[in-house]
């Protein structure tokens, strides 16, 4: 492989430097007999389709969440304990008349007008009564000792039906199928010898 290249490499520069010449005998001797003739010839470069993955999402994570959801519940509770407290109970009385005696009567001095003349006179007076009301008491004031039950009443309150809910889903990546094209084998020109008659030496 290494003297093939060589030997390519060694005709092309042998190649080269032969064209330069005939070029310049061509120019200098115009109309003399070409003695080798040379034509190029190109080889296209070759060109293949390589398919290959490429990722078009790198994937993630999907949450779907549902939020708690609430509701009301009524129940008896209680708001006071049972207890025991103490009262007054004010005293009963009653309403009594009686007549006392308001004045003991008896010899008194006063003053009197008598056929137009005034005189002092001494006078019997009787005893003098009234009649007044009096409170009595039926049943004397007193402590009495109440007890209270406990007292209930109805309250709503809020309570948790359901609770929150997620759902994770994996979304694994995604890829998809390309081609390009590559070179598998580079263009090159290289030079063939040719043979034209009447004007190409054999």
């Amino acid at each position: 492989m290494f003297r093939q290249s060589s030997f390519r490499k060694s005709f092309a520069s042998l190649t080269s430097a032969s064209l330069a010449t005939l070029a310049t005998v061509s120019q200098t001797a115009a109309g003399g007999r070409a003695l080798e003739c040379y034509e190029p010839v190109h080889r296209p470069a070759l060109y293949d389709t390589v398919y290959e993955d490429v990722m078009v999402s790198p994937g993630g994570q999907l949450v779907d969440y549902d939020p708690p959801i609430y509701g009301t519940s009524e129940g008896l509770e209680q708001i006071a304990p049972p207890r025991v407290t103490y009262e007054v109970v004010p005293a009963v009385t009653r309403t009594v008349y009686r007549t006392v005696k308001v004045d003991d009567g008896g010899y008194a001095w006063e003053w009197r007008v008598i056929h137009g003349r005034k005189v002092l006179c001494k006078v019997w007076r009787k005893a003098r009564y009234a009649r007044v009301a009096e409170a009595v008491i039926v049943e004397p004031e007193r402590v009495r000792r109440v007890v209270l039950p406990a007292e209930y009443e109805n309250v709503a309150r809020e309570v948790l039906v359901r609770p929150e809910r997620r759902r994770v889903t994996e979304i694994p990546p995604s890829y998809r199928t390309v081609g390009r094209r590559v070179v598998v084998r580079e263009g090159s020109t290289r030079w063939r010898r040719v043979h034209i008659p009447r004007h190409c030496l054999d």
